[in-house]
């Protein structure tokens, strides 16, 4: 090969045979135990743990971005030296696999259990490490005997409680539905009339920890700032003022709670819940209003459906006493947009600053007063048209208020409140009581006994797990367990008399709220190892997606809490560090009659144009997040068996930042393809006979090489801080720099063949987190020792990685005029001269000498004129 000649391919071009490698390498690091753990005090820990998964069934390359982030962080961090906890786990219990059951004849047991071994088997072919060793699932008594056991222990706390609420109900499905489970008023899946109702549910107290759980949020520094928001907002903390308004004509008075107590004299009306203890009373004796609450009643309780829906309301015939003047009324409503569980269940409105009260008013002719003046605008003109005024400004046609600001008026309102005895100023929350009673069957039992001489009977320890039944039908609508012949009926635990168990099962959010604990110790005979807990936790590194910023996360952070009022442990949040990964998203395709259609039935025919098999047209539509429901998913074990996990790995971390969405393209998997083939034949066909290992490199190198030596250094540096930083995507652009580089060695050049050994031991290690497969081969080939997977993490030379030359910035009079590249570290006269032999710089000079220079070593030289 010619001197200065670069890196050249071999002509038959060799190809990486990733079915076989794959394979292997996942045997040895199986047979080695390598990613098993144990506690060691004094030895640094890092705790990754991926949102465990619902074994829905096969998993597509949409559902893995998550856990190959936190593999590469796994790994990563065990290069570093720490003592790695990277357990896997299923959220197994829950709704669709009695769905499966009713669709499919299945039962849910079955049919969850098959779903788990399929898709742990997928995740093996990932070569993620995992310790298999403490894989958990939910559904498993092993699991589920100790959530009974803290339930208990909640229990006798006063954290678990029965309670009376509110709650959507499918008269169909005979069960309760989430907020999210109605749709335009209809059950998700029955599609009937959804209906309030009030019942007795199991809640938990996360209340008790209210302002703990807010005030905290602003100690999670590595959490995004968008998942803080939405829980400072779920939980909601208002200040206001609490207001009774008597009832004119009687010794009644209604209860309501207020921001804006400044807006008192803009009042029009009272509105109540159809809930509210006074509307059920009036709806005694008055069928339209019985009438009314029953249609409110198969209204949702989202958000979303109370301000899209016609804000209606039934005039009770009551009128309320103003607090401010007695001789001002106003009328009382019933109201289907005011809920019985935010707030005190009644509202005044204030037509005239509150879009929702303004559309009310205006539907049922009732006044609008201005009490809020905006800037600018005189008090005698000015009048509220179709858009509520919600801005600061200054009180007007409110008596003792005028004049003031917004907030100036709130302080004046409360303090006459509370000077009349007609309320106080409050702090309130909009943070509700967790009701965790789900009438299904598919779920953990809740371990209580109802006696009729006793009352509510704990499930002593001894009897624990309470377990499901295995012969259940789901022939009827509704629970299961309600009309199983036997397994509800058992002998009271206290008196011995006849008794009959719950038949409720605990919200599946129970079971995320403290399975991250479990991990710590997951063969322990009890719930978790206290030493263990103090190890491992907290989870140094949490990810999953957006979608649980504020339910299992929320409740997470309430259980840890509530576990060390038990006396489980000593700790507060549950997470040190989240990460919230963005979707995978596709192209989605419809045929001719609008059916959706998976991307391996659409293929490119004539002209260019998108048809299905058959021929038929094709419509491309949006990209959006895979999903089975559109179709636009690809299967991950296509992928794996055409490109290999290594591929598929390395496309999920390349394609954009890691917090953002990411489009799969045929194109950008066939890249990587290629670069995977790039890497392989750079090793197995290296263009000069390589350096044997830890051959020392010579001191002196000519430029190129020495170029490419500081290539690799800088590259060290940069890849580790943008893994810190998970900044994943430019680590992998970074490396592929790097690959770029020494394909452009001059292999003939002194020194050439230790540094391209260096080089290609240094790619090596740092794709070891993200191609651990291909990473083990290429180190194996290239006469590493032992795995790749117990290197450590390359450390960048300091002196290689700072540029002997620097750009710095030439300014005259403070504005920059040029740069100049010198050697680092040139002294400052030296520095003087050049900058000021710059044509530019002698122009503005206009040959004068100039007044002062100044020279801040390697940065900047400002010269004054």
């Amino acid at each position: 090969m010619q001197a200065g000649s670069s890196m050249a391919r071999s002509p038959i071009m060799s190809r990486y045979n990733f079915r076989e490698s794959e394979a292997k390498w996942q045997r040895i690091w199986r047979e080695q135990r390598l990613f098993e753990v144990a506690a060691e005090p004094g030895r640094p820990k890092y705790y990754v743990l991926e949102m465990y998964p619902y074994p829905s069934g096969k998993l597509h390359v949409g559902h893995v971005r998550n856990y190959t982030i936190g593999d590469l962080v796994a790994r990563y961090r065990r290069a570093q030296g720490f003592n790695v906890l990277h357990p896997m786990g299923w959220d197994a219990f829950g709704l669709p696999a009695e769905n499966a059951a009713m669709a499919e004849n299945i039962h849910p047991a079955i049919w969850t259990h098959e779903n788990i071994k399929t898709m742990r088997a997928q995740l093996e072919r990932m070569g993620f490490g995992y310790d298999w060793s403490r894989e958990i699932a939910t559904c498993h008594p092993d699991f589920y005997r100790h959530q009974q056991k803290i339930f208990l222990d909640f229990l006798a706390a006063g954290l678990a409680f029965r309670t009376e609420s509110w709650v959507n109900w499918d008269p169909v499905e005979n069960t309760v539905l989430a907020n999210e489970q109605v749709i335009d008023g209809r059950g998700w899946r029955s599609g009937a009339t959804v209906e309030k109702r009030l019942l007795a549910q199991w809640a938990l107290r996360i209340t008790a920890f209210t302002e703990e759980l807010l005030d905290a949020i602003g100690q999670l520094e590595r959490w995004p700032e968008r998942v803080r928001l939405m829980q400072e907002n779920w939980i909601g903390r208002s200040e206001g003022a609490r207001v009774f308004f008597a009832v004119a004509g009687t010794d009644e008075r209604i209860e309501v709670f207020t921001t804006r107590q400044d807006t008192l004299f803009g009042a029009s009306f009272l509105a109540l819940s159809p809930n509210h203890p006074l509307s059920l009373r009036l709806a005694e004796k008055d069928p339209g209003l019985s009438a009314f609450i029953t249609e409110c009643n198969r209204m949702g309780t989202s958000e979303a459906v109370i301000e899209t829906a016609e804000k209606r309301g039934y005039p009770t015939g009551l009128e309320a006493v103003h607090p401010f003047d007695e001789s001002r009324h106003v009328l009382v409503y019933v109201a289907n947009f005011v809920l019985m569980e935010y707030g005190t269940g009644a509202i005044f409105g204030c037509p005239a600053h509150d879009q929702r009260d303004l559309e009310f008013a205006r539907k049922y002719r009732l006044p609008v007063i201005p009490v809020v003046l905006p800037p600018g605008e005189d008090p005698a003109t000015f009048m509220i048209g179709d858009i509520a005024y919600v801005d600061d400004g200054m009180l007007i046609n409110s008596a003792f208020l005028d004049g003031l600001s917004v907030a100036e008026a709130k302080r004046a309102a409360g303090e006459r409140l509370e000077k009349l005895g007609l309320g106080e100023r409050t702090t309130v929350y909009r943070l509700r009581d967790w009701g965790v009673s789900r009438q299904r069957y598919w779920g953990c039992p809740i371990p209580v006994i109802y006696c009729s001489a006793c009352g509510i009977v704990p499930v002593p320890e001894k009897d624990l797990p309470v377990i499901l039944p295995a012969d259940v039908s789901f022939d009827v609508p509704g629970n299961p367990l309600d009309h199983h012949p036997t397994w509800k009926h058992v002998p009271c635990p206290v008196c011995g008399g006849p008794a009959q168990r719950e038949t409720d099962t605990l919200d599946t959010f129970f079971d995320s709220s403290w399975y991250f604990l479990r991990f710590c110790s997951a063969r322990a005979p009890v719930a978790f190892e206290r030493e263990a807990v103090d190890y491992w936790m907290p989870v140094d590194q949490y990810i999953g997606g957006i979608e649980h910023a504020v339910l299992h996360l929320l409740y997470s952070r309430f259980f840890t809490r509530a576990l060390k009022q038990c006396g489980y442990l000593n700790l507060d949040e549950p997470f040190a560090g989240l990460f919230t990964q963005g979707m995978v998203c596709h192209e989605t395709y419809q045929s001719e009659n609008g059916e959706w259609l998976f991307p391996e039935e659409v293929v490119t025919g004539e002209g260019g144009r998108l048809v299905d098999l058959a021929g038929r047209p094709v419509t491309a539509g949006r990209h959006e997040k895979m999903s089975k429901s559109k179709k636009n998913v690809v299967g991950l074990d296509v992928i794996v068996d055409t490109y290999g996990a290594d591929t598929a790995r390395l496309y999920l971390l390349s394609d954009s930042p890691p917090e953002r969405d990411l489009e799969w393209t045929e194109t950008g998997i066939e890249g990587i393809w290629r670069y995977v083939n790039r890497l392989w034949r750079m090793v197995s066909e290296p263009p000069v006979a390589l350096a044997a290992p830890g051959t020392p490199i010579p001191a002196a190198l000519p430029p190129a090489v020495e170029g490419t030596r500081r290539a690799t250094h800088k590259t060290i540096a940069a890849v580790t801080d943008d893994l810190d930083k998970f900044r994943f995507n430019r680590a992998v652009a970074r490396i592929r720099e790097l690959t770029n580089t020494l394909e452009e060695l001059p292999s003939s050049e002194p020194g050439a063949a230790e540094v391209l050994r260096e080089g290609l031991e240094t790619l090596t290690r740092l794709l070891g987190p993200m191609m651990p497969h291909l990473a083990e081969e290429m180190w194996q080939m290239l006469g590493g020792e032992g795995l790749l997977a117990d290197q450590p993490w390359p450390v960048a030379d300091p002196q290689l990685t700072r540029d002997e030359q620097v750009t710095i910035a030439i300014q005259v009079n403070g504005k920059l005029r040029g740069t100049l590249e010198i050697p680092r570290d040139l002294d400052n006269l030296a520095v003087e001269e050049a900058a000021l032999a710059l044509p530019h710089v002698l122009r503005w000079l206009e040959g004068q000498p100039p007044r002062k220079v100044i020279v801040v070593p390697n940065r900047v030289v400002n010269i004054v004129a």
